[in-house]
C-alpha cells in the first residue's frame, strides 16, 4: 500500500538543525529506500523550509508511523506535525493508470 506522508516543520527551531542533522537523515532515507520511494523537501517561497513529503509503500499506517519516528530528524523538534495518508497513484507520464 502507497502512503503519502506530509511533514510540517517548526519555523520556532533552529536554523542549524536541518543542517545538522542532514547528512544523518541523507543516510536513513538511503537505508529505508526500500520502503521510501520519493522523498523531499517543501517550502513556501524559495529559501524557506515548510516540510516535507515522502511517498512510502508499507502494509499499513503504523508501520510508516514506526519509520517515521526512527528518522534523525524526529527527536530534533524540526517536525511540528506528520500526516500519514492512504494514496493511490490513477495518474503518471501523461497517462491514467
Amino acid at each position: 500500500m502507497l502512503f503519502a506522508v506530509l511533514f510540517e516543520d517548526d519555523n520556532n527551531c533552529a536554523a542549524d538543525v536541518r543542517t545538522r542533522y542532514m547528512p544523518a537523515h541523507l543516510d536513513f532515507l538511503s537505508t529505508h529506500a526500500s520502503m521510501i520511494r520519493a522523498a523531499g523537501p517543501l517550502r513556501q517561497h524559495e529559501g524557506s523550509g515548510a516540510g516535507g513529503l515522502w511517498l512510502v509503500d508499507a502494509d499499513s499506517a503504523d508501520e510508516v508511523d514506526r519509520l517515521v519516528k526512527t528518522d534523525p530528524f524526529w527527536p530534533t523538534g524540526l517536525r511540528r506535525s506528520v500526516r500519514i495518508l492512504i494514496w493511490k497513484q490513477v495518474f503518471a507520464d501523461g497517462a491514467r493508470l
